[in-house]
């Protein structure tokens, strides 16, 4: 029979391996400082902020707007935002620079950034680096169709492909 005094001794000797790797996994992981020294080490991936290819007054003005999840029916979906210009969607010009729209499941438009990416992509978003997951990718632009998907998995699922369509005559 085992006593009381050796059953203890035998949990003691586990618990220490157990807390050992507890605590090397701890060692790890990246947590955040308490500190209220700023970061030495800059994020990765931040470099440089790269301009937009396509303007900020390229895209302001009134839109039609449709959406869809389909690659083909983006023509069906094209159509039906041309029928949406009576009441169209306002991307407005920001007084930064910047265009007034909103992000998604936002009922007040903000001023948004358009940012380029050293890829050569085209993101709307807020302040901060380039597709980041309240951005939308700018997918295509030709002056006149402006096709975005946003970059945050869910919200890219809730809305998809976003077919903005210009109202009103050829600029």
């Amino acid at each position: 029979m085992i006593g009381s005094r050796n059953v203890r001794t035998i949990v003691h000797l586990a618990i220490v391996p157990a807390l050992t790797v507890f605590l090397a996994a701890c060692s790890s992981m990246s947590l955040p400082s308490l500190s209220s020294s700023p970061s030495a080490d800059p994020e990765p991936g931040a470099g440089p902020e790269m301009p937009a290819t396509v303007r900020a007054d390229e895209i302001v003005g009134r839109w039609g707007l449709a959406s869809f999840q389909n690659p083909n029916d983006r023509a069906r979906t094209e159509a039906a935002a041309r029928a949406q210009c009576k009441q169209p969607y306002v991307i407005g010009a920001g007084q930064s620079g910047g265009v007034v729209m909103h992000l998604a499941d936002q009922a007040t438009p903000q001023e948004l950034r358009l940012k380029g990416s050293q890829g050569g992509k085209n993101y709307i978003g807020p302040p901060g680096p380039a597709g980041g997951e309240q951005d939308r990718e700018i997918v295509s632009f030709d002056g006149r169709v402006l096709v975005t998907r946003f970059i945050d998995k869910d919200a890219a699922v809730r809305y998809g492909n976003m077919v903005y369509v210009r109202c009103g005559p050829r600029a």
